[in-house]
């Protein structure tokens, strides 16, 4: 079977489901408890959570049958160099091409091998059942089993450690940040000609990023802003500037920073830290800021660097994790949404931000040797933008920054700041000599 796009044609030469060689007892789990045992294919890879489905309990909530199902696992070639594939536009290069589309279960996985020689191993997953911590668990046993190492870390799915408080108690400030399906609002209708969302990687060296930790940080402030909290407050600038509407000192544009609570809900104690290190599922929080598109605008960075610590460093504690858990026990059975990402839920522009600093591209070898690039891929479909930084594998202290934003947002960055944001190229992952 073939498909063309673009530049270059893949051709799938192998398709199968692999699941485990073991027999199994099929069983099921609440969708915030995967389970683990292995799937085969070449290689033994920890994920049994990957090889389940997710269907509905009586209740009607979403829980991870672990019955073995299997991983969809495609075999491919693609009639292109590694460093003549284009980096800059993944919607183009890699969706629908090198990542395979996930049509059933819970993870497909597609290995291609290109004209060169080279090896691009795509996942598509489902985030219900793990956030990006939890792959790179997985991606890092599978390279370790692959050479048969021991396993570096062992997931725990310990489900105790988010277990609810009796009685629970939560602030009121989550009844803003999350919201009940039934308390969302119409959805917007699409308007003919809206402006569409956009993948583009960008490379950003740590010369850049140290300019704008300084413009981030105010003469007031204690501390230096980090890099992921200047960054933030610089795209929240350009993204509100991106919006061309009437009453603009009346609009709001939202800004979320994705938080791991795995640190936080360990506060200090040996043994929990070492559990929730080693936590396979979802631990994130979606603390988010809202302010006057005018005063994102015209305000320097340093204000909105302030804006970004504020909103972040309420939700960097034990007690907001806990209260999350809380708050989820509290409106069970009923499925909730980020109230930033709702349809209808805003008037104005909006993003979040993800990072991706521990994406462990040295760690991810399949006996092939060192990555040349490891990155997420994350059109989400939203009509919020989403952003991704993550290590260069290049250069220490370089980033390279994923976005996902509208159109007139990504066409503003390149033109206001090309001289920190540059398109990913194979130049920057040192490709161009390779044969």
């Amino acid at each position: 079977m073939s498909s063309s796009g673009g530049e270059f044609m893949v051709t799938v030469r192998r398709k199968e489901v692999v699941a485990a060689m073991l027999p199994m007892q099929k069983h099921w789990l609440p969708l915030m408890l995967p389970c683990f045992s292995v799937i085969r294919s070449h290689v033994e890879v920890p994920a049994e959570a990957f090889a389940g489905e997710i269907l509905s309990n009586s209740l009607g909530e979403a829980e991870l049958l672990c019955n073995n199902r299997g991983v969809d696992f495609l075999e491919a070639y693609a009639d292109v160099k590694l460093q003549d594939l284009n980096l800059y536009n993944p919607d183009e290069s890699i969706e629908g091409k090198l990542a395979p589309t996930r049509k059933h279960g819970v993870l497909s996985v597609q290995v291609t091998e290109l004209k060169c020689g080279g090896i691009v191993v795509a996942c598509t997953f489902d985030h219900r059942i793990a956030d990006a911590y939890s792959t790179n668990m997985f991606l890092v046993s599978w390279a370790e089993m692959a050479q048969s190492k021991p396993l570096s870390v062992i997931p725990s799915f310990q489900r105790s450690l988010l277990n609810p408080r009796h009685p629970g108690s939560y602030a009121p400030s989550l009844d803003h940040m999350y919201v009940p399906i039934s308390a969302l609002p119409p959805p917007k209708v699409p308007q003919p000609g809206a402006d569409p969302l956009i993948s583009r990687p960008y490379y950003v060296t740590a010369e850049k990023l140290s300019l704008l930790q300084t413009l981030a940080t105010s003469k007031s402030s204690s501390y230096k802003r980090t890099k992921l909290e200047s960054l933030s407050a610089f795209l929240w600038k350009i993204v509100a500037k991106s919006a061309h509407m009437e009453n603009a000192n009346q609009k709001i544009c939202k800004m979320s920073v994705v938080v791991d609570g795995r640190k936080r809900l360990s506060s200090g104690d040996e043994d929990r830290t070492t559990a929730m290190a080693s936590y396979f599922g979802n631990v994130l929080s979606f603390p988010f800021g809202e302010k006057i598109v005018n005063d994102l605008k015209e305000k320097p960075l340093s204000w909105v660097g302030d804006e970004v610590h504020d909103f972040l460093e309420a939700a960097m504690t034990k007690e907001h994790f806990l209260g999350l858990i809380d708050w989820v026990e509290a409106h069970r059975p009923e499925p909730a949404a980020l109230n930033m990402c709702c349809s209808g839920n805003s008037d104005g522009p909006g993003l979040t931000v993800s990072s991706g600093q521990r994406f462990p591209v040295a760690k991810v070898d399949f006996w092939w040797g060192r990555p040349a690039l490891g990155s997420y891929h994350f059109p989400w479909g939203e009509e919020v933008g989403y952003v991704m930084p993550m290590p260069s594998p290049t250069v220490d202290g370089d980033w390279v920054v994923y976005m996902h934003l509208l159109k007139a947002q990504i066409e503003l960055i390149e033109t206001e700041a090309a001289d920190i944001f540059s398109p990913l190229t194979a130049d920057h992952l040192n490709l161009l000599n390779a044969d």
